[in-house]
């Protein structure tokens, strides 16, 4: 194959790889035919001898020597019946007793036999449904990934021409549900080489040593199938629970595993170059006869190449991970698979809805673009579980295609749990209410750059109510002004009860934990207060929290940032009362608001006034998620 074409963008087909399958493939045929040959020369011998001694007895001369010629020309070669030993009639009473004395021996020595053999599961090319096109929402993860496929498939001409020597061993990092496994099958059904999959629990045994045999066993199968097939890809599922970090080498006591796996692991991912058992007996064979022949006549051994193979590691905590398993060697490439970011996130969610029913008002851009929004931190198996929760709503109503609607109560059914039929008491009911209406009124008017998604009052799990909004943009930092207003929405239902009740209750218990650990962090790990030391990064134990609430400054400076946001919900509120009870009211009626709803209620509110007059222009509303909830419930990653 062309050098060039190693640093291809694409998958390279008919590398090294199909060329050395191909070599395997026409070998194995000429073999066959060796066999079939050696079968027809035999056969074709006895026919010939039968035929030749059934002339010679003259068969053709006279009809009544037929059967007799016949007969002899059976007993001459035409007879390919195998002997039958007959057993003495002695030894008959004993036959029962014996097979089951051997039936006994199988069932106990069977399974410690059995315990070392390889563990995995093998899927050829075609059983693999999954292409790297269908991996979404990770294009420099896919781009990697070819870069490393290509190496793979034309290692050879990578070895040969430049002397580089490809990648053996590559660790899929990241976390949960990211398709470390979907990407990995998708690498050996592009590459059209067999795929052995395996967990590492599938590695332990119960008896002494065979957890190390079990590994051996492994890579044995590995080097066997990819110097049948050309190539191999090996994949071991969550590698760190054998790969563990041992005892002094940044672990704490108890992980040197059992008899030695780690290092087994080492030594085989290491022991690539191990000729297969053909090549060892050869070679074992000329070196007995080298002994009886001069130095200048020895026979030359025979040069095994290395089985070209790939070996493919996924874990969720490589920091765990042996340092000497992450060497140049071994697992030399470590790639990360992160949750996808909100361009991502729209392609994950446009591939899913081509295959799930659903209404034409999730196929607006602006639909799914929100949905992208609306989803940070959701992986793609989370934003595949989402929509499959989606229509089981529908289902549930009815329909057979799921709506924006269904997502939505799919989403807080995913991050909250399923609703709780309780009936509030009318004056708890209006109570919640207007606390939540609160929070939305502080959201549309101090940060207009939040994007409202969902107001609702009813009880899920341990929250009586909430408000979830999200970035118009994604972003990873937030200014100080932000955090600010991040704070403030988290006073807004506090402060909306103190106005319309005269008294808080109990409800804000939750938003205070939530601005709480904000204004830790703004006080002691963002510099946001007046010293510019971090608290982070001391040593000792207590979180940050603690260690805010402990040193006097900080905490000084932490209830200041909350007395401050308090009083910027204080005024909003007090001068857009009319809106508070505009979304009070729409939730005593609907009991939960969604997206545009919600601002159609502050867009008429602020367009009527105060009095019920003409007002200002409503302006338009803003959109983002802020997840603000009664009772001691945590408010989402997106909102703190």
């Amino acid at each position: 194959m062309e050098l060039a074409s190693l640093g291809s963008e694409t998958v390279l087909r008919g590398a090294d790889v199909g060329a050395a399958r191909e070599r395997s493939r026409q070998t194995r045929l000429k073999r066959l035919v060796l066999v079939l040959a050696v079968v027809a020369v035999v056969v074709v011998g006895r026919t010939v001898a039968g035929l030749v001694h059934y002339f010679r007895a003259g068969a053709l001369s006279t009809a009544g020597h037929q059967a007799q010629a016949f007969a002899q020309y059976t007993a001459a070669g035409a007879d390919f019946s195998l002997p039958h030993p007959g057993i003495p009639a002695s030894f008959v009473p004993y036959v029962p007793g014996l097979l089951l004395v051997l039936l006994l021996a199988a069932v106990m020595a069977g399974p410690l036999l059995m315990a070392g053999r390889s563990p995995h599961v093998l899927y050829r090319p075609e059983e693999i449904g999954v292409r790297l096109d269908d991996v979404v929402g990770a294009e420099g993860v896919v781009e990697e990934v070819v870069k490393t496929l290509n190496l793979f498939l034309g290692h050879r001409t990578f070895a040969e021409a430049m002397g580089g020597t490809p990648r053996r061993a590559v660790l899929f990092e990241g976390p949960p549900g990211t398709g470390k496994t979907y990407i990995a099958k998708a690498m050996a059904a592009e590459a059209g080489v067999p795929f052995l999959f395996v967990s590492s629990s599938a590695f332990q045994s119960m008896y002494y040593g065979q957890t190390n045999k079990k590994i051996r066993s492994y890579f044995r199968a590995l080097q066997r199938y990819a110097r049948k097939e050309g190539g191999a890809i090996g994949f071991i599922e969550e590698i760190d629970a054998i790969g563990a970090a041992r005892g002094g080498m940044g672990a704490g006591p108890g992980r040197e595993g059992v008899a030695g796996v780690v290092n087994e692991l080492l030594v085989q991912l290491q022991s690539f170059d191990a000729p297969p058992t053909g090549a060892r007996v050869l070679n074992s064979l000329v070196d007995a006869l080298n002994k009886w022949l001069p130095a200048s006549r020895t026979v030359r051994k025979r040069l095994v190449q290395p089985a070209n193979f790939l070996v493919i590691g996924a874990t969720n905590r490589a920091s765990d991970l042996d340092p000497a398993l992450l060497r140049p060697g071994r697992f030399d490439r470590t790639i990360r698979v992160d949750i996808p970011s909100r361009q991502g996130r729209r392609e994950v969610i446009d591939y899913y809805l081509q295959r799930k029913a659903h209404a034409p008002e999730l196929d607006a851009p602006g639909a799914r673009d929100a949905l992208a929004g609306s989803t940070f931190g959701y992986s793609p198996v989370m934003l595949e579980h989402l929509l499959d929760e989606a229509l089981v709503w529908a289902l549930r109503a009815g329909r057979a295609a799921m709506t924006l609607d269904d997502v939505h109560k799919a989403r807080l059914t995913t991050e909250l749990g399923m609703t709780q039929a309780v009936r509030y008491s009318p004056d708890e009911k209006v109570a919640i209410a207007t606390h939540e209406a609160g929070h939305a009124t502080v959201a549309y008017f101090v940060a207009p750059g939040r994007r409202l998604d969902v107001l609702s009052i009813i009880k899920r799990s341990q929250a009586l109510g909430l408000l979830s909004h999200s970035e118009t943009e994604e972003r990873f930092t937030r200014r100080r002004s932000e955090c600010e207003q991040l704070l403030a929405i988290s006073m807004g239902g506090m402060v909306a009860e103190e106005l319309f009740f005269g008294e808080a209750g109990t409800g804000p218990s939750g938003d205070l934990a939530a601005a709480t650990r904000l204004a830790a962090q703004m006080a002691g790990a963002y510099g946001m207060a007046d010293s510019l030391l971090s608290l982070e990064a001391a040593g000792g134990p207590g979180d940050l929290v603690s260690k805010v609430l402990a040193d006097e400054a900080s905490r000084r400076a932490a209830q200041e940032m909350l007395a401050s946001a308090k009083e910027v919900a204080r005024l909003t509120l007090t001068s857009n009362a009319h809106v508070v009870e505009a979304l009070r009211d729409a939730l005593l009626e609907r009991d939960e608001l969604v997206g545009e709803q919600i601002t159609d209620v502050v867009g008429r509110a602020v367009a009527r006034g105060p009095r019920g007059g003409e007002g200002p222009g409503a302006a338009s509303a803003p959109r983002v998620v802020v997840d603000v909830r009664d009772g001691p419930a945590l408010a989402p990653p997106s909102a703190l």
